[in-house]
């Protein structure tokens, strides 16, 4: 059953389909072939038969031949109409597959600017928290060690008040592209909000080393960014301050963990350290 079915299916593909109707031309023009070969055949004896009409049998076979020519006319004219159908069907069938695909690429698109940021095309708040949620479930089975970092640029706002919005978003976009260039595989970073950044570091063993990336964080944010305006370059450079939250010390579920760093930024923007841990 499963091998006919294969069958079937592979045989209504646009592709079988063109298969067959390029075999169904090639019979067709072999009997076109056939038929013009009799009609010459037929020519050349009736030639003869002309010369010498004393042949009775010569006639008999002429007529057969020439019956046999119709067949093969009428043949010819059946592999047409078929074939005609045939096209029609690989049209009919491949504007299928082009509306599918179409589809197919419209409905992706709709998901992903469903679940991501329309400036940066970081993952958004929604995509965020369903990543969080799947990393708590991965760090309670395996007992591992979560962490939520809340990244804050200061005094971004100086930056759309002297250069304009289409500034700030130049440099919400280079921020963006640096904070995920720092990412590792497994982890998400998103845009919060405005110029806010959450940071998901999941299946951590060493927990010192959430520092160090944080720190890492805060000089790749502080490069200079280049922005391209219709009026012209600048360069703006902005400073980062980072709140972390782990789980479980800090908080078994995504809100806790998320006030939990939003509360250390805070208390590292006051400081100006730069990087807080909740606790």
């Amino acid at each position: 059953m499963g091998a006919h079915d294969e069958s079937t299916n592979s045989g209504g593909h646009p592709e079988s389909l063109s298969r067959i109707l390029e075999h169904g031309e090639r019979v067709k023009a072999l009997l076109e072939e056939c038929a013009a070969e009799l009609l010459s055949l037929n020519s050349a004896v009736r030639e003869v038969l002309a010369q010498d009409p004393a042949l009775p049998a010569f006639e008999v076979a002429l007529d057969k031949s020439a019956a046999l020519v119709g067949k093969v006319q009428v043949a010819c004219a059946e592999v047409s109409l078929v074939n005609g159908a045939l096209a029609l069907e690989v049209r009919d069938r491949s504007m299928v597959d082009l509306r599918f695909a179409a589809a197919v690429e419209q409905e992706q698109a709709s998901r992903h600017a469903a679940l991501h940021d329309v400036l940066t095309g970081l993952p958004n708040r929604a995509l965020f928290n369903d990543r969080l949620d799947h990393g708590l479930a991965q760090a309670r089975r395996h007992d591992w060690t979560l962490a939520v970092m809340f990244v804050d640029l200061n005094d971004f706002k100086i930056i759309n008040d002297t250069h304009g919005h289409e500034a700030g978003d130049g440099v919400l976009r280079a921020i963006a592209q640096r904070l995920k260039a720092n990412t590792r595989g497994a982890d998400t970073v998103s845009r919060h909000g405005g110029d806010e950044f959450l940071y998901l570091l999941t299946g951590i063993r060493d927990v010192a080393n959430i520092a160090k990336i944080a720190e890492k964080i805060v000089l790749a944010v502080q490069a200079p960014c280049i922005v391209s305006l219709r009026e012209g370059t600048i360069s703006a450079s902005v400073k980062a301050s980072i709140g972390i939250s782990t789980f479980p010390k800090d908080g078994t579920t995504a809100d806790e963990l998320i006030k939990g760093a939003d509360e250390a930024m805070y208390r590292a923007k006051q400081a100006k350290s730069g990087v807080a841990f909740a606790s």
